[in-house]
């Protein structure tokens, strides 16, 4: 038995499994030799757990400004060159062994001739790699003889064991930590094949050692830095603060997200009631604004403006509105209290809560996953995230649902024929050999999937497509205007579309949300497995069973009460008022037991209306004195009208709600009413809104705090962490 046996190693960490571990533990028992190797690698892991774990505290932008620091220079690119530990030549990865190699066998007098042997080779191979590294760098080039920088080692593990073994022995701190960073391992080009497992791994850090951190981040991997207090120092003795980093962090997450695409929104302007007594627009059930601004705060970053759809945030979050009655498809819901960023002024939310349906109620799914493989989808949080998320809802599925999976790349193709529910097991496993490479051919995966659900189509059935993708589109048809088209073109089928963000850098954010809106569907963004589980799994039948199509708001505003209104959000939402009984004009969808809250800041009659000139009184269109009194004789504050079509229908039904005159104070309005304001308030300060008002970051939190309820999921606690984040990156002034 040779000690370089990997199965030791996996053996020990519990990673052997079935067939393979019942070989194994055969042949220990009849090896002493096995015994004593297995014995001492157990005594390594005890050994290298318990040593301090550094404490890594910093974002992944402040690790990218930490690497262009070092990659400011050419002495600092060549220490990068020489630090990779995952090095890629020809299109393979390689696992290189990060140690302090001088400093180790410096201090080896117990070690043994076989380790001696084992390490003057992975000298050699390292100094092979480090020149062969640094005129790649230098070229800008791969290199491309692959054969020469082939480990003698085939195995990087027991090495690593021998090594971190006899140091520790010594009195000698080791001068960088024992480690392996892996990134998409490929079996090809002399990778062993039992490295097939981990070719999932990315943004990896795995540090054995306290002394220095080691990063592994959007294919780059060097150990340079540790952080002390406020203070993080750098391997070459200089030291940079934290609030240096943070300013650094910013500066660089402006420059690695500069691909990153959203549409520019402009609030909606304070109307003035007289002339323009109609509002309306499409609601909007997207998510994806919230869980994206999340992920900007969470990395310490203030994300752009035009990631900030205030209306997305509000519908983040699940609302206590009573269930439809009558046989409709929704309950519309009106309550009007005080702007708590302006006293002054009213604040109407309009609340709809789709029918909810017992999963057992909902009928059969025919289900196409249609999943970006390309290039730009192999980070950890792209197509491994992807694959997770879409794993949860599959293990929900009911027998009678049905699965296909197609995949796009430079072209696209059918991976998974539809698939019954009841065969988990080879979905799954199509999900599993799913890999990402190549160019990004949005448009034909598109047309494949349209067609793979069509010539499965359940009648009276989910007919759904779920787009899976950063939305980096870059080969066929590439322009928004195409894609919408040819999404618009599919819908006609009865097929509806559901897509799902992954990734930053050069998320597509408005394409993705056009997508979705031109397909009848819903927009989400998935920036962690916890949120693919809400959207698939927890809200897996108001994301994937419409209700109800086409779903447009109109409200019409008394003049002799309101003087002037802005819709909150929904900026790309609007629709002429010709729009709303105009059944040919596409409009939002909602989903069974979906919440949709709607906001508007109203102007009292008698108030001037903020951020508005004036214009001259008009001579031929004043309202005769006797419809102002009628007006006011009403009592009416505003009446909200709803237009929608069942799932399978083309014309639409109305529901027409009054409401009164009656705004109560802000503190006596329900708390769900009380918690929505303190959202759209968030937004708007933080996007710089010129109606924002003047509610600080505390006071936002103070309100949000207190009208938490019981939280299922904590995400409203979620919330109260988000605010903290936004006040220190926008500190008030």
């Amino acid at each position: 038995m040779k000690t370089e046996d990997f199965r030791i190693t996996q053996y020990a960490l519990g990673e052997l499994h079935g067939k393979d571990r019942e070989e194994f533990e055969r042949e220990l028992a009849a090896s002493e030799e096995l015994q004593q190797e297995l014995e001492q690698t157990i005594a390594l892991c005890d050994r290298l757990n318990s040593l301090p774990k550094p404490q890594d505290t910093l974002t992944s932008s402040q690790r990218s400004a930490i690497f262009d620091e070092y990659a400011s220079s050419r002495k600092s690119r060549f220490w990068w060159a020489l630090a990779s530990r995952v090095v890629i030549y020809g299109g393979t990865a390689l696992v290189l062994i990060s140690l302090s190699l001088p400093a180790i066998t410096s201090s080896l007098s117990k070690a043994s001739p076989e380790t001696l042997a084992r390490l003057k080779a992975l000298r050699e191979f390292q100094q092979r790699d480090e020149k062969i590294a640094s005129a790649a760098f230098a070229s800008s080039a791969p290199a491309k003889n692959t054969e020469e920088i082939q480990s003698p080692i085939q195995n990087p593990a027991t090495p690593i064991g021998d090594i971190a073994a006899a140091a520790t022995q010594s009195s000698l701190p080791m001068e960088a930590p024992a480690m392996v960073a892996a990134t998409t391992l490929s079996a090809a080009a002399g990778v062993p094949d039992r490295l097939e497992k981990a070719k999932d791994i990315r943004s990896q850090e795995v540090a054995v050692s306290g002394r220095y951190l080691h990063v592994t981040d959007s294919d780059r991997s060097f150990t340079i830095y540790r952080v002390v207090g406020d203070s993080v120092i750098f391997q070459d003795g200089r030291t940079m603060s934290r609030e240096e980093l943070t300013a650094r962090s910013r500066s660089t997450a402006q420059t690695n997200h500069n691909t990153e695409a959203y549409d520019a929104i402009e609030d909606n302007p304070f109307r003035e009631t007289k002339g323009n007594e109609l509002s309306t627009f499409s609601i909007d059930v997207d998510t994806a604004s919230y869980a994206n601004v999340r992920r900007f705060l969470q990395s310490e970053q203030l994300p752009p403006a035009g990631a900030v759809r205030i209306e997305e945030l509000v519908n983040y979050f699940g609302y206590d509105y009573p269930q439809p009655t009558n046989g409709q498809p929704f309950s519309v819901n009106v309550e009007v209290s005080k702007a708590p960023w302006a006293p002054q002024h009213e604040l109407v939310r309009i609340a709809l809560k789709g029918l909810e349906i017992p999963k057992g109620d909902r009928g059969p799914a025919n289900l196409v996953f249609l999943i970006d493989v390309s290039g730009s989808m192999q980070p950890e949080n792209k197509l491994p995230l992807l694959k997770r998320s879409l794993k949860a809802l599959v293990e929900n599925l009911a027998p009678d649902d049905r699965v296909a999976i197609v995949v796009y790349a430079g072209s696209s193709g059918l991976v998974l024929p539809s698939t019954s529910g009841k065969n988990k097991t080879r979905i799954l496993e199509a999900l599993d050999n799913l890999e990402a490479g190549g160019s990004t051919n949005g448009a034909q995966g598109i047309t494949l999937a349209y067609q793979t659900a069509r010539e499965n189509l359940l009648k009276g059935g989910n007919n759904r497509v779920i787009l899976c993708t950063d939305g980096d589109f870059n080969v066929g048809v590439t322009n928004q205007s195409d894609l919408t088209d040819l999404i618009e073109r599919e819908r006609a089928s009865g097929v509806f579309l559901s897509v799902l963000g992954f990734g930053e850098g050069n998320l597509k954010d408005s394409t993705m949300e056009k997508l979705a809106d031109k397909g009848n569907g819903n927009y989400a963004y998935i920036d962690s497995f916890t949120e693919g589980r809400k959207v698939l799994v927890e809200q897996m039948n108001s994301t994937l069973f419409t209700i109800a199509k086409d779903v447009k708001v109109q409200v019409e505003f008394n003049p002799a009460r309101v003087a002037g209104y802005r819709l909150i959000g929904y900026e790309n939402r609007i629709l002429a008022k010709e729009d709303f009984n105009d059944d040919r004009k596409d409009a939002g969808e909602i989903g069974a037991g979906h919440t949709v809250t709607a906001l508007y800041e109203v102007v009292p009659t008698g108030q001037p209306l903020p951020n508005r000139p004036s214009v001259d009184p008009l001579k031929y269109s004043e309202p005769s004195p006797t419809a102002n009194i009628d007006r006011k004789a009403s009592g009416d504050l505003l009446t909200v009208k709803l237009r929608y079509k069942a799932p399978d229908g083309d014309t639409s039904k109305l529901i027409e709600v009054p409401v009164k005159n009656t705004p109560m104070a802000f503190d006596e309005a329900s708390p769900d009413f009380q918690f929505a304001a303190a959202v759209a308030a968030f937004g708007m300060k933080l996007r710089n809104s010129p109606y924002a008002g003047d509610l600080s970051w505390s006071e936002i939190q103070k309100i949000a705090r207190r009208n938490l309820g019981e939280d299922p999921g904590s995400y409203r606690a979620e919330f109260l962490t988000l605010i903290e984040k936004a006040a220190r990156l926008q500190p008030e002034k």
